[in-house]
């Protein structure tokens, strides 16, 4: 940032916050006085790496020479973790009054760092990914590696509490958190598996099946995924259906379903957790800048103007 030049940030910076406290701080009170929001990844080395050695520590010594199950995952990137790197950025942002933006919420207790209101009127907003939204702890033992993310699932409390948040509108925005990692990759055994799964091909129609569940409102679902992206962010023209709009949208037939294959599955690693789950929906086609770009399974290689 300071090689840079804060003044060549136009609306949002990324901060991956793994380094020294100090950095931070010296970030939040430059941005002050500056409108520009921080999206932070909290996953701070310098406050929970601790916790997170002595887990690892712990449980390679408890599964030397044995197979070590993956649902430990969530055992050494605990909650406890989770919630002080939250705190840490919402305890900066509050004290320097900037604009901060939580990536990947994933625990009950960060919920209580969180206000609920409209999102114009919020300096601190949230978002959580659909994997949290969808899995549990209680899934490693069917996906194991697979579902082997940071921050980890958590269990299904945490998973009932990110959902009734959305609704409460605690959390601000849906979006994915895709990490395509190759399958002979997460098929190592745990400590040598990377941390990630793809999900953007999926991600609308698992949020979707939420509501045919009832976990969601449609219109819920809308704001969260492209509405409030494109308001928090200040996107133009985009995140809405509305005249001299930008035509970016997809249809969806609720009549029929998709069953998740290999062959069907677009991402380049060819492999998802999701593999042989049926939605109850089907992507039909996708319009960018109102120019069709897909359509049953069909992708159109005009650039998109």
């Amino acid at each position: 940032l300071w090689d840079i030049g804060l003044n060549k940030f136009n609306k949002f910076t990324l901060i991956n916050c793994r380094r020294k406290p100090i950095t931070y701080i010296k970030i939040h009170s430059s941005l002050a006085c500056i409108d520009i929001i921080i999206i932070a990844i909290c996953q701070h080395r310098f406050i929970h790496n601790t916790i997170i050695k002595e887990n690892t520590a712990y449980y390679k010594e408890k599964y030397e020479g044995k197979e070590t199950p993956a649902n430990i995952h969530s055992l050494i990137r605990t909650s406890e973790a989770c919630f002080k790197s939250t705190s840490f950025a919402v305890e900066l942002a509050k004290k320097h009054n900037t604009k901060l933006h939580i990536a990947h919420i994933t625990t009950k207790e960060e919920l209580t760092l969180l206000s609920a209101g409209e999102l114009e009127n919020k300096h601190i907003t949230a978002e959580v990914s659909p994997n949290h939204l969808w899995f549990s702890e209680q899934d490693f033992e069917k996906y194991g590696n697979l579902i082997k993310c940071n921050p980890s699932i958590k269990t299904k409390e945490d998973r009932d509490a990110l959902r009734k948040a959305l609704n409460e509108d605690k959390i601000d925005i849906i979006a994915t958190d895709h990490a395509p990692h190759r399958l002979e990759e997460k098929q190592k055994p745990y400590f040598q598996a990377p941390s990630g799964m793809p999900s953007i091909q999926h991600s609308l129609l698992m949020m979707l099946d939420l509501v045919s569940q009832g976990v969601l409102t449609i219109e819920k679902l809308v704001e969260k995924m492209s509405h409030n992206p494109a308001t928090l962010f200040d996107i133009k023209n985009r995140g809405f259906i509305r005249e001299n709009y930008f035509a970016d949208f997809v249809l969806i037939d609720s009549k029929q379903k998709t069953t998740v294959l290999k062959e069907n599955i677009y991402y380049k690693c060819k492999w998802s957790p999701l593999e042989n789950y049926t939605f109850n929906n089907k992507v039909i086609s996708t319009y960018i800048n109102g120019k069709k770009v897909f359509e049953n399974g069909e992708f159109f290689s005009e650039k998109i103007k």
